[in-house]
């Protein structure tokens, strides 16, 4: 399929899920560089970007609720998120999140963090036609 033929479908899905397994990277891997910072402040939020990046794993890979040991109300709270509404309401909570921390101090990783996140939300919201995002 050419991306001519992928605009004319609206079917955005498989952009926005690539979109949100490179948040939940970024998110991980610049979280854990920002806890060794002297700033107190940012360590809070580089451990809920962490937490960030682990629900939008299990949220973009739906199997890992089935493999990983999770509890109940864990399983219930990422059931819920199954919708493309949803799924941006999630992903704007998180950016959301992530954005206050420039609040602390900006450095460029947090930047870079955050785009994606950004991204990842801007892509979700109902250019699906169809049931969602559950074999996404």
């Amino acid at each position: 399929m050419t991306l001519k033929e992928e605009f004319a479908t609206r079917n955005f899905s498989i952009y926005g899920q690539w979109m949100g397994i490179l948040s939940m990277i970024l998110c991980f891997a610049l979280g854990i560089a920002n806890i060794f910072t002297v700033v107190i402040i940012k360590i809070p939020f580089s451990v809920l970007a962490i937490v960030s990046s682990l629900i939008i794993l299990f949220i973009e890979v739906p199997l890992l609720l089935r493999i990983c040991p999770t509890s109940a109300g864990f399983d219930n709270f990422i059931r819920k998120i199954t919708t493309n509404y949803m799924r941006a309401g999630a992903y704007a909570v998180m950016a959301i999140v992530q954005w206050l921390s420039i609040l602390a101090t900006a450095s460029s990783p947090d930047r870079v963090c955050r785009t994606p996140v950004v991204h990842g939300t801007l892509l979700s919201p109902g250019w699906h036609q169809g049931p969602g995002f559950c074999g996404k």
